[in-house]
């Protein structure tokens, strides 16, 4: 956040995360330090340690191939409002 300019205090209110929707956001905030990044900020998140992050939060097995095309939406999404703060900023 700091990169951007802000602080935890930008963001005070609280949000609701579906219960079909739990898991990923378990990943995808543990992913949090897994960010590749270039000149142009970040690119993506490091799929080599995805693995080991779902097992360790507690993601079946089974449930793992839906979880990563969750995370894979997030990521998207997180990218596309990265770009939009870099380029907005003053």
């Amino acid at each position: 956040m700091a990169l951007f300019g802000l602080s935890p205090d930008d963001y005070d209110e609280t949000f609701e995360v579906w219960p079909d929707n739990w898991k990923a956001f378990l990943v995808m905030d543990s992913m949090g330090t897994q960010w590749r990044t270039g000149a142009c900020g970040a690119t993506g998140l490091d799929y080599g340690v995805l693995s080991d992050v779902m097992k360790l939060v507690g993601v079946p097995a089974k449930d793992r191939p839906g979880v990563f095309q969750d995370i894979r939406i997030m990521e998207s999404e997180a990218i596309a409002v990265m770009a939009d703060a870099r380029d907005n900023s003053p």
